[in-house]
Formats: structure tokens, C-alpha cells, sequence
């Protein structure tokens, strides 16, 4: 007699993307916080980037200028990395830089 196995096997998506308010909020896992917070910033265009946990409590906020590169994120990356290992599931919060605001 085989057994099978419902949706409580299922794996959760590992990310959701929800805009909140002008700002985009996306729901990570522990495990994937870094990696995205990573691929955030190689986008470029961020102004600030809050880490919430399940309580909506602001864990870290991380203001970014365009000047932000190299060895003055190192700091940050263990941060991040630290809360990671933490918290189960958090969600990332994200300001981006107005298209006027670049022009100007």
C-alpha cells in the first residue's frame, strides 16, 4: 500500500511581492534574506531597504546613496547575514529613487 504525501509536503513560494504605501515589500524566508538583499542592490536605483520581522517590527534599516559600494557594505552584509539566522521569515521593505528625483 503506497502512501501519498498532500500539499503539506508542499514547498511555500520562497518569496511574495506585495506593493505597500509607494514602497515594495517583498515576504523572504531566513535562508534567502541575504541573497536578495544582495540582488536588490545590484539593481541600483534604492534609496532605503527595511528588513521587518513576522511582527511588523523594524529589525535593520540600511539608507543607501549611490556611494555605497566595496568595502563600506561589508558591515552591512553581516548584518543581514545575522538576522538571517535569526528569524524564520521577514519581509524586506524597499524605497526606490524617484525617475524626477534622478533627473533633477
Amino acid at each position: 500500500m503506497t502512501e501519498e504525501f498532500s500539499s503539506a509536503e508542499e514547498q511555500a513560494p520562497e518569496e511574495e511581492t506585495e506593493e505597500v504605501s509607494g514602497r515594495e515589500r517583498y515576504k523572504v524566508v531566513g535562508e534567502r534574506l541575504l541573497s536578495k538583499v544582495k540582488e536588490l542592490l545590484q539593481e541600483g536605483n534604492i534609496r532605503r531597504i527595511t528588513i521587518k520581522n513576522d511582527d511588523d517590527k523594524t529589525l535593520i534599516e540600511i539608507p543607501l546613496t549611490i556611494g555605497v559600494v566595496g568595502a563600506a557594505i561589508f558591515p552591512v552584509w553581516a548584518a543581514v547575514g545575522a538576522i538571517a539566522a535569526l528569524v524564520t521569515d521577514c519581509s524586506i521593505e524597499v524605497e526606490r529613487h524617484d525617475e524626477k528625483e534622478r533627473n533633477e
